[in-house]
């Protein structure tokens, strides 16, 4: 319909769309045909299928509880701690047996600042804990 109801019985002065949408999706279509398609490979090592079971599987340690309360203090097993002495604790650990590692659970208080879970999660990456999870009250 091209001519509009309106009191001046003139033509609609808006203009037909569908020619410049069918134009645009011709566009859109060459460019994708055209454009070349990137990929880049990404090297991952699977682990491979083994018939035989572990030998001697080993028990894993105890997890550390790891528990800061509002006010900032760090309690490791229940035991008040200073965050400057977590890392030296964290790295004996971690010697004991670096292929099995204890688990370090940390529970922290809504209360409690940041800054001191950050100095935590910093002495675990240097002591090289891997094993480390959040405990959700």
């Amino acid at each position: 319909m091209a001519f509009s109801s309106n009191s001046g019985g003139g033509a609609m002065a808006d203009i037909n769309v569908t020619p410049l949408v069918d134009v645009m999706l011709v566009l859109l279509i060459i460019f994708m045909v055209t454009m070349p398609i990137q990929s880049v490979p990404v090297d991952v090592d699977l682990p491979q299928k083994t018939d035989k079971p572990p030998e001697n599987p080993k028990e894993p340690p105890d997890p550390i509880e790891l528990r800061i309360d509002a006010a900032g203090q760090v309690f490791w097993n229940n035991t008040p701690t200073p965050v400057s002495a977590l890392q030296q604790m964290m790295r004996n650990e971690v010697d004991r047996d670096p292929t099995n590692q204890p688990e370090l659970q940390i529970d922290t208080n809504e209360a409690a600042e940041y800054g001191i879970l950050a100095k935590v999660l910093t002495a675990a990456k240097n002591a090289e804990m891997v094993k480390i999870g959040f405990v959700q009250n």
